[in-house]
Parts: structure tokens; sequence; C-alpha cells
């Protein structure tokens, strides 16, 4: 293999990144070549991307790449979160600012649109887990709000798609960003028309969708001028930050389960057909697109954002690091308070802390006080979670588990690793971290050519990053208190 060169933006909860990889003798090396904040902005009380910003920080990265860089990038793909979305009006500009998935203007609407359409029947067409947050429920509340919207949208746009097109001008929807959104059917491959009949909205307002790794076209001229990089192709990788994330696992064979750690945790399997049964319903599975028409059976926990928000709350009086902050539990006293990572209060709470302190009130478990205390419970308590979906995963996967893969930020944090291996009893290997960015620029690859298959993108993987393995250790502590999590997730 040549030496090739690839560009990625990953655009994460707190910031985005443009990630420069280098596959030279079947090994890919990784350089950061920008960072930026992605925070989101309040306008008259709700919460909102920032897009304008990023845009102009992506660009500049495509310029630095142009500048500073002696070897051109080949392509560049972008990916970042599901669910949210853009509308465009008819002259191709927003109507607005994106609205973010943690906004307050979704209460309500997903029980809402249920008592229009049952839980079973909306499952039957789409496969996807039923979360507030879902591009369906989105949708219905902003007609909610402005019942005159089916009369102004005329194309709606996911967030990568939107960057995309920003870049392009091409607008597609690629697949795996479009089965997150619970309005497309997995079975028939295409947007359900029932679902946007009950919306009151067009379904011309979506886009075509293209298999994962299509090359959308080159920058546009405007953009190739203004940033030094012309005829530079811009190919529509697993636009979700999550396909990308799991097409990097390093695994071999079948026998395993990903977790996908960061703000979210995704837990799940592989397969090359959607699982919608009753079981993956009650289960409440869903099914998402991946690389070369897969689907990751998963499930959406609230992941490491307990511990972000905590961190944000606590930088008024303190800047804790994460690592201080993971040392300081390493001696907390264990089991001190458990609590459910998903329930509602905990979506966007004003003040994290005492979100999970009024939590242990109510569930009558120990109040945390300091920050040793609060990293600790969330990391406990998000390890039995893991092991409470893990054995529902059994229920459904044909075959049996016997290592988990954990990859993204959480695989950097010893300790949750650690608790992920006791909580389950099953080995837990740890890496690599920059996930979403070398799935994101190994799907370039496979597009171009460079690799012939994901089982060659993983033996790359594999040969590239170092993992670290996490053994099972005092199991049987663990055992005694997970009948105690259970109970918590009835209150």
């Amino acid at each position: 293999m040549n030496v090739h060169n690839f560009l990625a933006f990953d655009l994460g909860a707190d910031s985005g990144r443009a990630v420069f990889g280098r596959i030279e003798n079947n090994k890919l090396t990784l350089e950061e070549v920008g960072r930026f904040p992605n925070k989101m902005i309040t306008v008259h009380g709700h919460l909102h991307w920032n897009i304008f910003h990023l845009f102009e920080e992506m660009k500049r990265c495509l310029k630095f790449c142009a500048s500073e860089i002696d070897e051109s990038p080949e392509s560049l793909a972008l990916n970042t979160w599901g669910v949210d979305y853009a509308l465009l009006g008819s002259d191709g500009s927003m109507l607005g600012l994106p609205y973010v998935y943690r906004d307050k203007r979704i209460e309500g609407a997903m029980d809402e649109f249920i008592k229009m359409i049952p839980r079973e029947q909306i499952y039957e067409w789409t496969g996807i887990q039923f979360l507030p947050i879902n591009t369906l429920y989105q949708l219905f509340a902003a007609k909610r709000a402005d019942p005159s919207l089916s009369s102004i949208v005329c194309d709606l746009l996911f967030m990568p798609d939107l960057f995309n097109y920003l870049l392009t001008e091409q607008k597609k929807t690629e697949f795996t960003i479009a089965t997150t959104s619970q309005l497309f059917n997995p079975v028939t491959n295409a947007w359900e028309d029932r679902l946007f009949e009950a919306l009151g909205l067009s379904k011309s307002i979506m886009q075509e969708v293209i298999p994962t790794g299509t090359i959308l076209g080159n920058l546009s001229k405007d953009i190739g001028r203004e940033v030094g990089l012309k005829e530079l192709p811009v190919i529509a990788v697993a636009s979700h930050d999550t396909g990308s994330a799991v097409a990097a696992v390093p695994s071999e064979g079948k026998n395993w389960v990903y977790i996908s750690s960061g703000t979210w945790s995704l837990m799940g399997i592989e397969s090359q057909i959607p699982i919608i049964s009753k079981k993956t319903l009650n289960l409440n599975f869903t099914n998402e697109g991946g690389v070369q028409e897969s689907f990751r059976i998963l499930k959406n926990i609230t992941g490491l954002w307990l511990l972000q928000a905590c961190r944000r709350s606590w930088a008024r009086e303190r800047n804790y690091t994460y690592p201080e902050l993971i040392d300081a539990a390493k001696s907390a006293a264990p089991f001190q308070f458990l609590l459910d990572p998903d329930r509602k209060e905990f979506l966007n709470p004003q003040d994290m802390p005492e979100a999970i302190r009024q939590a242990c009130m109510k569930t009558g478990e120990y109040i945390p006080e300091t920050p040793a205390d609060f990293t600790r419970g969330i990391l406990e308590s998000l390890a039995f979670k893991y092991r409470y979906v893990l054995q529902q995963i059994k229920q459904i996967s044909s075959h049996p588990v016997d290592k988990i893969h954990i990859i993204g930020g959480g695989a950097q944090n010893p300790l949750l690793c650690q608790f992920t291996a006791d909580a389950t009893g099953i080995p837990v290997i740890a890496g690599p971290i920059e996930a979403t960015a070398i799935g994101n620029i190994m799907v370039q690859a496979l597009t171009l050519g460079y690799v012939s298959s994901m089982a060659e993108m993983r033996d790359v993987i594999r040969k590239s990053f170092q993992t670290q393995s996490y053994e099972p250790q005092n199991t049987q502590n663990w055992d005694a208190q997970y009948e105690r999590f259970l109970n918590l997730l009835k209150i």
C-alpha cells in the first residue's frame, strides 16, 4: 500500500476536530490539525447549533491543510451525532438555526405522538429505540409549535448532510444518519410515508438516501478557491459518529459487544440485517445503519454526560481535570450510591450535581458530597447499566459474548473500563480512543479502493493502535450490589 492521506472532521459534544490521517505500509497514523469549541448557543430561551461558527472553523482547518501540510488530503469526510437537523427554504437557505436535541421544546412530544400511532406500529416501521430526542418527535414538536411549518419548508438535512451541502452544494442524506431518525424504514429501505402523513409534512422535504461511502463530489468552486484545496472529493462516510466509531472496533470473529463510550454510551452488536421483533421492541433496542449496509443493534445509554455536566458545574469553583477526578474516585468508598443514568431528569439539568442529589433523595440512596464520591458513583452506575444491557443483548444475539470492546473517550478512563469488566464478569478491551476519526478515515480509504473490506480495515486498525485489556476482578462484590441497582431501575 502506498502513502495515502485523508482529512476527517469529527464534531463532538464539546469540540470539533480536524484529524489528518496517513496510511502507509498498512498502518494508519493520526495528526490533529485543528480543534475548536462546539458550544451550543441559547437564543430566546432555546438551544441551537452555532452553525456559522463551526463552518468557519472547518474552513480555517482546510486552509491550514492547504498551506501548512506538505501532502494534501486525497479526500475529506465529516461526522457528528444523529437526530438533529436543519430546515431549508425554497432558496436553499436555512430557516433559522437548527435546534439541539436537548432543547426544552421536545418535552411531552414523544408521548403525544404515540397517542396518534401506537409504539408497536412505529417500531415495526422503523426498528428504532424510543427516545424523546429522536427526529420524529423533534419534528412533531416543531410542527406543534408552528403549524405553518409545512408551507415554508422545502428541504430537511441532518447535521452531517447540512455541512456536506455547505461544502459541496449537494443535498443528499447518508444511510447511517437516515436510520437514526425514526423516520426511515430499514426493511423497505425508504422514508416511511405513514409517519410523514401523521406529522402533516410532505415526504418531499427528505433527500435521496445514499449508501455509506458515496463520493458526493468535490468542494464547491467557491469553497475550493477560498481554502486553497481545489477538486478535493467529499465523501459521505458513516456520518453518524457512532457508525464511524463502530467501524473502528479492532475486533475479530463475532463473539463480542461494543460500547462506543462518550457523552452517550452506545452498546450493541453488529448484524447484516435489522432485528425487529416483539422482543427487541420490549427491550427497546434500536436498528441503526452501519458500514457496508450492516446494522448496529444497540441501545443508547446516557454515558459520561453525567460526569461532564458535573464537571461543568464544579468549574464555578475549581476546574477539575478528568484524570484528577478519576484518581480521587479510586480512593472513594465503593457503592456509596447508585443511580439509573437514564433518568429523565438527567437529560439537561441546570445543575447536574443537584439533580443527582435530588434523585438520590427520591430513591433513598446516599447523597454524595465530594467530587470523588460523585465520580465513583457515576462510573459504578454506568458499569451496572452495561451489565443490565449486556444481559438483554444476550437474549437477542445469535452469538455468545466473550469480550467487550470499549472505544472512544471512555476507553481512556481506566476506572470505567475496570468497573465494566468487574460488573459484567467479561474481559474488556479498551481502544482505540480516536475511534470516530479512525472509522471516518478508513471508510474514506475503503471508498477510494485502498482497502477492500471491513475485515481489512480492522486489520489495519489492529496493527496501528494499541489497546488495553482489563480482566474481571472482585466480581463477588459487584454481584452482591447488582440487585440493589435493579431495584433502582423500578423507581
